[in-house]
């Protein structure tokens, strides 16, 4: 059972928050391990495992880039430790932001490269924006995702420059 069978909801990569949250009470009430004091040892492990995957589905669902990478996996369009070529321009920007980083003079520089990650991220997600908006179980075709998938691979490179910075 994938996270979204488990929560009743639609397949997905923009969950609504607010059904999410409201599932996630439901689902926590009843999988909690208090609430079956009386089943064996057997029937108990199994309720705590079904209360670690509603947790886990809502520290997913509760986060876009992590909920992508969930659909995409769900979908077999994504490795767990998959080395994704991207572009060359994209890759030659990054070399030329990664200069920046080690050539860094102060708060100020610092400020202006977290800026230009943010306007980067930005920049990539505008082309995927619909598609992860609009995105329907057996609609979405798989090109479209795998622009997604792009779209993925370029903000876990931004993020990790943004976090060395930080």
């Amino acid at each position: 059972m994938n996270y979204f069978e488990l929560y009743g909801i639609p397949v997905t990569l923009s969950p609504d928050a607010s059904l999410v949250k409201k599932k996630f009470y439901e689902l926590s009430r009843q999988f909690h391990p208090d609430f079956h004091g009386q089943a064996t040892e057997e029937e108990q492990a199994a309720i705590l495992e079904k209360a670690a995957q509603v947790n886990r589905a809502y520290k997913i669902f509760n986060n876009r880039e992590e909920t992508i990478r969930y659909v995409l996996q769900e979908k077999g369009l994504l490795e767990e430790e998959e080395k994704y070529r991207l572009p060359q321009d994209f890759l030659m920007e990054m070399m030329e932001l990664n200069e920046q980083v080690m050539e860094i003079n102060g708060d100020d520089a610092k400020k202006n490269i977290l800026d230009r990650i943010t306007e980067l991220k930005k920049e990539s997600y505008e082309p995927v924006e619909k598609i992860v908006a609009g995105y329907q179980e057996g609609v979405t075709s798989e090109k479209e995702l795998l622009q997604v998938k792009e779209y993925y691979f370029r903000n876990k490179y931004l993020e990790k420059v943004a976090v060395d910075l930080r």
